[in-house]
């Protein structure tokens, strides 16, 4: 997860100095769905996809969430965002975004120019960002606003008395344009709206000098309704923003052994022997990364008993390391031996003691059943509870990411040697 400072980014690097803010959107009370905003979507709040794009992108002097839910809250602040907590006569269902906007913008003064992202663009990239507020800070625009390119053929409804009919909007029937013969219309996707302070007041995002930004299509997504949810999933596995980490690097997996590849119960039986349950399924995750060269140890912090440890540390194929009291300090350790940084580790937690691994890690996750405290400290929240293919779904998202990454690698590969 994105952490940053509440009050600035240091990495701003533009003359102008006005301070600009990016406000996200996010009411309790969805219609369509409930607490959309929140709801996991690949691992991640739907909120944290914005939020993450928003803080890496160094654009904003502050990165803020209005909301008027206590959970939405919470959440926002753990990935790094300020609230503002908006008041109940702009949260009913007749509150429109601008008459938030503007409580916002009049609850703080000092901010000067004001970028709302909208929370269901879980695709939006820092580099969309920061080209547009290039338009802001270096062309004198008073307002920016995203959209796409897109080719429909539109057509309008007529209506009278004898029956409904219809006319063309933008085509002649007679001579249906290819789409590779026309430029196609610009619509808003309503991924990001700059506005000034200025234009704000006035009750306007858009006006004064304004100016488009394009956005690629596949970044373009937008969720509404639940049907929109599986599709927005599969896109953003593909081509969302996972952070500034390189997923390719990660060459070490550390698991915890207890709530993690397994569900954390230990069964005694009549003559006090240990046992565990494993599932095959965690098993052949493991053995998915170890033939991608990613080594995995697995932590564990109380004590198991020796044949139970080795019988296990056999069948997994990997390193057991018990007596593990302090995390951190022994990850560093192992870090430090293997000449690793933490770019290049990624960590299956369960809980508190794994906080501070969840936060440094390259990538992280925890079990859906883990409790809040690791889940808000985690880049990656898991489908599938301990012990039950937690680390199966995590070696696979693993695995993907580096795909992904290997795959634009290629692609900018390709791009250097053709220009």
């Amino acid at each position: 997860m994105a952490a940053a400072s509440e009050n600035s980014l240091e990495h701003i690097s533009n003359d102008d100095s006005r301070h600009i803010a990016a406000l996200i959107l996010a009411r309790g009370g969805s219609k369509g769905i409930p607490l959309k905003n929140i709801k996991m979507l690949a691992g991640v709040p739907l909120i944290g996809w914005v939020i993450r794009a928003a803080l890496d992108s160094g654009v904003f002097h502050s990165v803020w969430v209005s909301t008027d839910h206590d959970e939405i809250e919470r959440v926002a602040r753990a990935w790094g965002a300020q609230v503002h907590r908006r008041s109940p006569e702009v949260s009913t269902d007749s509150s429109s975004s601008l008459d938030t906007i503007r409580e916002f913008s009049r609850l703080n003064p000092g901010v000067d120019v004001i970028c709302n992202i909208q929370a269901t663009s879980p695709c939006l990239h820092p580099e969309d960002l920061k080209k547009a507020v290039e338009c802001i800070t270096k062309e004198g625009c008073d307002s920016v606003f995203s959209v796409v390119r897109r080719y429909p053929l539109r057509w309008q409804e007529v209506k009278n008395e004898v029956s409904q009919c219809t006319e063309p909007l933008n085509l002649d029937p007679a001579h249906r344009p290819r789409r590779q013969d026309w430029e196609g219309e610009l619509c808003e996707n309503g991924s990001f709206y700059f506005a000034t302070k200025e234009l704000v007041e006035k009750g306007l995002l858009q006006g004064g000098k304004m100016k488009y930004f394009e956005m690629k299509p596949e970044y373009s997504v937008d969720i509404d309704i639940d049907i929109d949810w599986p599709v927005a999933e599969q896109r953003v596995l593909r081509f969302g923003y996972f952070g500034k980490d390189k997923p390719e690097v990660v060459k070490l997996l550390l698991c915890n052994l207890s709530g993690g590849l397994t569900d954390g119960q230990i069964y005694i039986s009549a003559n006090g022997e240990e046992m565990v349950s494993i599932n095959t399924r965690d098993q052949a995750g493991i053995d998915m990364l170890k033939k991608e060269g990613v080594k995995v140890i697995l932590l564990e912090k109380d004590p198991i008993a020796k044949a139970l440890a080795d019988k296990l540390s056999k069948r997994m194929s990997c390193r057991i390391l018990q007596d593990v009291d302090d995390k951190l300090k022994k990850v560093q350790e192992l870090m430090e031996k293997k000449g690793l940084e933490w770019k290049e580790v990624a960590y299956l937690g369960n809980d508190e003691p794994d906080v501070k691994c969840l936060e440094l890690a390259g990538l992280s996750a925890v079990p859906m059943d883990a409790p809040t405290v690791a889940h808000n400290h985690a880049k990656y929240i898991c489908h599938n509870a301990a012990g039950h293919g937690a680390v199966r779904e995590f070696a696979e998202h693993i695995l993907l990411l580096k795909k992904k990454a290997k795959s634009q690698m290629e692609q900018d590969r390709i791009c250097r040697n053709t220009f």
